[in-house]
């Protein structure tokens, strides 16, 4: 009778074991496919930011500072990027997938372009590489979707183009006190943002390059107070041979032409 039960017992038992093992295993595969974006959001993960940057910068001043065959830049500012302060690649182990942005490639490829190579997807890849894993700490920005997304988004709702020409500001062969610049965008936007400059070369004015938007995690705007002694340091990848940085109270240049 000791012997029925004991067998009863162990023949019950033993379909549960593994079981088990491959329930277990099944959640820990998922647990390690996905611990490299879960690390993003632990609050111990030390890449910590406290506001972004929507930069924009000038494609005609982009191809004066490269020595590529820069053709027929766009005559419209265009995205560089959207910035945390303070981090640069956060996950290494999260990488670029150009298939999520399918649904938004046309407007990658019209207000994301890579203004110097004519393949968009390694420009693309190093902003999500070196900032978008960094912002995916938001959960609005937790995916390479909403990231290219949200910039977009905001992009458009600054309008940037559209205010520069509403109060006056267009490119050509007027050169512009850098205070007037300022102060029309801080008349639009009701926040001052951050404006850089390609230094001037011998004889030559200072040359309007990048404008950057700072904003909070809740995705609003607010003053950019750095220090203007501060200069750029988010070129490498494409801005090799000169640094854009904070732009003097001088006479600015605003190019329509690369050889104006």
């Amino acid at each position: 009778m000791l012997l029925r039960k004991y067998l009863v017992k162990n023949l019950k038992m033993k379909p549960v074991i593994p079981y088990y093992l491959i329930f277990g295993c099944f959640w820990l595969g998922i647990f390690f496919e996905s611990a490299k974006h879960i690390l993003v959001h632990s609050d111990a993960y030390p890449h910590k930011w406290e506001k972004l940057y929507l930069v924009h910068h000038w494609p005609v001043t982009v191809c004066k500072m490269s020595k590529n065959d820069c053709k027929d830049p766009e005559m419209y500012w265009t995205i560089h990027g959207l910035w945390p302060d303070k981090t640069e690649d956060c996950n290494k182990t999260w990488h670029f997938n150009i298939s999520e942005l399918q649904d938004i490639m046309g407007d990658m490829k019209q207000f994301w372009p890579d203004v110097l190579h004519p393949n968009h997807t390694s420009f693309w890849k190093h902003e999500w590489d070196k900032h978008g894993t960094c912002a995916a700490t938001l959960e609005t920005l937790n995916s390479q979707k909403k990231y290219f997304s949200k910039a977009l988004e905001f992009y458009k709702k600054i309008n940037l183009n559209s205010y520069l020409l509403k109060v006056g500001i267009k490119p050509g062969s007027t050169y512009y006190e850098l205070a007037a610049i300022r102060d029309a965008l801080t008349s639009v936007y009701s926040v001052e943002p951050k404006i850089q400059c390609l230094s001037p070369e011998e004889g030559q004015l200072q040359t309007i390059g990048q404008i950057k938007f700072c904003l909070t995690k809740e995705f609003t705007l607010r003053n950019c107070t750095e220090s203007t002694s501060i200069s750029s340091s988010y070129h490498e990848h494409f801005f090799k041979e000169e640094e854009l940085s904070i732009c003097n109270d001088t006479l600015t240049y605003y190019p329509s032409h690369l050889h104006t």
